[in-house]
């Protein structure tokens, strides 16, 4: 019998779905949703294709305490949904800042998913942060839209290295104050 890692990472409720911790259970299905080249594309992180135990690497990371990044999978089972329908990631970095990251499975789009995990998290605002960045691929603008319909304001353009396409891609960069 194999026991998960016990973590004091808090669930958080989004309404019909909730972020919850990262459990090993969910290799497979990040495995095959952010190996899905739509949303490899749209995140600097991702590699495509997406090596065999790259899923099993990035849970391990998520459980390990010492990193500044808390990664929450967004889980509708708990309605009768899917266990694993994209993840959000938040960075700690200084001075009361923090950074946010999410992708959302195909098979989610266009149903807000994404505005909801990001207004749970904003709602929760689990390291106490005075100010959440975020930055997105200028060539997705539907993401644009979930950071701005939850009061991020535009900060400007940017360019950031997107591993998936092998090079630097143009990106909007927003912020939001929590004071």
């Amino acid at each position: 019998m194999k026991f998960e890692h016990i973590t004091s990472q808090p669930v958080l409720d989004a309404g019909r779905f909730a972020l919850r911790p990262l459990r090993g259970s969910d290799a497979a299905l990040i495995e095959r949703y952010a190996g899905d080249e739509r949303v490899a594309r749209r995140s600097m992180t991702i590699p495509h294709p997406m090596p065999r135990g790259h899923a099993e690497t990035m849970i391990a990371r998520a459980k390990d305490t010492k990193h500044a990044e808390t990664v929450w999978a967004m889980d509708a089972s708990g309605l009768g949904g899917c266990a694993l329908m994209g993840l959000i990631h938040l960075s700690e970095l200084d001075r009361g800042q923090a950074e946010i990251s999410y992708w959302v499975a195909p098979d989610f789009w266009n149903g807000g998913v994404a505005s909801r995990t990001v207004a749970a998290l904003i709602n929760a605002n689990p390291q106490g942060s005075r100010t959440i960045f975020a930055s997105v691929v200028q060539d997705n603008p539907a993401s644009a839209r979930v950071l701005i319909n939850n009061g991020f304001a535009y900060l400007g353009d940017a360019e950031s290295f997107c591993v998936a396409r092998n090079a630097k891609v143009p990106t909007w960069t927003y912020s939001k104050k929590l004071d």
